[in-house]
């Protein structure tokens, strides 16, 4: 059993606070490790912290800054398997999916690396005569990030590193079912050189959340999570003055045209669909086949179905657990809610269990078919291994209902014909599209770019997009007088 410290100062420390919160193997249940939460004063000592770090921070070269990432970026890939069996320990995914967890942070630290370009300005020489006018970005001041259970090494690792490149610092609050990974990462950072204060972590729930929002000194708010609790931080960020950009749920698509490649539609799904658990924004949780491509339903259902959740060390092993017991109950309500309501249920992974881990989160692939736009399972990000499958008798009513969806975080289209895949893309209402790739998470140099309930703000998560949210602008004009120009210098020297 290990307390779990907060990083305050450069320092680890335990939190004062009075509630405590257990967190869990989400296998079987067993504590691993307690939170003490942090207290009014805790809070107040990071975020004191941080100010105090910007003053000098701010005015360290970018190309130091960018240094600071190399090394950053050399320690993460050193000790990747290492956060990965950790990742995987406390949120019961598979190592392989831990390690990608853990890589795709990787890949934003890599990014961050190229902050200098990234912050440059612009400059026009005679705007007017003899007038010259530069634009220069700097950094916002003290920025804040609150990240999910889900991705706890790659989602803060969207955050931080490119807040801090851009010459901010930076208070963390990860997800308390899961901050070991958090603390491992800005262990590493500290070991990489960063200064005491410009990286703090601290952790509670909603009351240290809600510290952070109410703050003055905080500048800016990242956060990643479900509907209720985004648009609770984006309101509450916003009336206080910040920047704030929430991403939240989503109710992803694969439209799957007839002419698709059946095998290539057939393997991806299956990962998209239930890998994780299903227990990522990313995942395609509807299905929608157009015309004769509904007669590969029951093939796909017989490829889901040798998917089984297991341990995270069990090669055999599709996915893990649910992250708690309450993340289960509401998945099994919804499948039920589903068999309800009309749907066919195909494969039903309700009472799956792992042999002598009976008490852990464990729910098995689920299909349904005959799924339609009124059905809670439609309805509902269920964040669970559960598929619905829809069928519709063209690419114009495939379209008009992923439009109706009220989220728009990704979806993407199966087919071969180049007209079909430029229509979907130019029509579609979804910030994040795939064209025979099943889950379109761009890479770092571009932005993850949510749209509708799967998004409030006007700035996206890394690329370019965060650079902005990190930064102001500011414009210099200035003129300089000929008169001013001093006259030859009297360089002789007396003996």
């Amino acid at each position: 059993m290990q307390n779990v410290p907060m990083l305050i100062n450069g320092e680890w420390v335990s939190g004062k606070g009075e509630q405590t919160i257990a967190v869990t193997n989400p296998a079987n249940n067993e504590t691993i490790a307690n939170i003490q939460c942090a207290s009014e004063d805790d809070m107040t000592a990071a975020i004191d912290s941080a100010v105090r770090a910007f003053e000098t921070w701010r005015d360290v070269p970018v190309t130091e800054r960018a240094r600071l990432m190399m090394r950053y970026q050399a320690l993460l890939k050193q000790y990747h398997d290492e956060l990965a069996t950790l990742l995987a320990s406390e949120t019961g995914k598979t190592f392989d999916d831990a390690k990608g967890d853990v890589w795709r942070g990787i890949e934003v630290v890599e990014q961050a690396m190229n902050v200098p370009s990234m912050m440059m300005g612009e400059t026009v020489e005679n705007v007017a005569r003899n007038i010259d006018t530069a634009s220069y970005i700097q950094p916002l001041g003290v920025c804040v990030g609150i990240t999910p259970f889900n991705f706890p090494a790659m989602i803060p690792l969207w955050m931080f590193p490119l807040a801090i490149a851009c010459g901010n610092t930076f208070v963390l609050k990860p997800s308390e079912q899961d901050p070991l990974t958090p603390n491992r990462l800005a262990e590493l950072f500290l070991e990489a050189g960063a200064p005491p204060g410009v990286l703090n972590v601290v952790h509670g729930g909603k009351a240290q959340v809600d510290r952070l929002l109410n703050d003055d000194h905080i500048k800016a708010v990242s956060f990643v999570g479900s509907v209720p609790v985004g648009q609770a931080i984006y309101k509450t960020a916003t009336a206080n003055l910040k920047r704030a950009q929430c991403f939240a749920g989503a109710k992803n698509h694969t439209v799957v045209m007839p002419d698709a490649n059946k095998e290539h539609v057939l393997n991806n799904l299956v990962g998209a669909s239930v890998g994780a658990a299903g227990q990522r924004c990313m995942a395609i949780s509807a299905a929608v086949f157009v015309g004769k491509a509904k007669s590969w339903i029951p093939e796909l259902v017989e490829r889901i179905a040798k998917v089984k959740p297991g341990l995270w060390n069990d090669s055999e092993a599709g996915f893990g657990p649910l992250i708690s017991p309450a993340a289960k109950q509401r998945v099994l309500s919804l499948i039920e809610q589903g068999k309800k309501q009309g749907a066919n249920c195909l494969l039903d992974g309700s009472d799956f269990t792992v042999p002598g881990y009976e008490n852990g989160n464990w729910v098995g692939a689920t299909v349904f078919s005959e799924v339609t736009p009124d059905m809670a399972i439609y309805q509902e990000e269920i964040f669970g291994p559960v598929l619905s499958c829809m069928t519709v008798d063209s690419l114009d009513e495939a379209l008009s209902l992923v439009n109706a969806n009220p989220f728009g975080n990704g979806t993407s289209i199966f087919t071969n014909s180049g007209a079909a895949a430029r229509k979907y893309q130019h029509e579609v209402t979804v910030g994040q599209v795939g064209i025979n790739v099943p889950i379109p998470v761009p890479l770092p140099f571009f932005s993850f770019t949510g749209w509708k309930n799967s998004f409030y703000g006007d700035l996206h998560a890394y690329g370019k997009q965060a650079v902005r949210f990190y930064t102001e602008t500011k414009t210099v004009t200035s003129r300089w007088l000929d008169d001013d120009i001093p006259g030859p210098l009297n360089l002789t020297i007396s003996m």
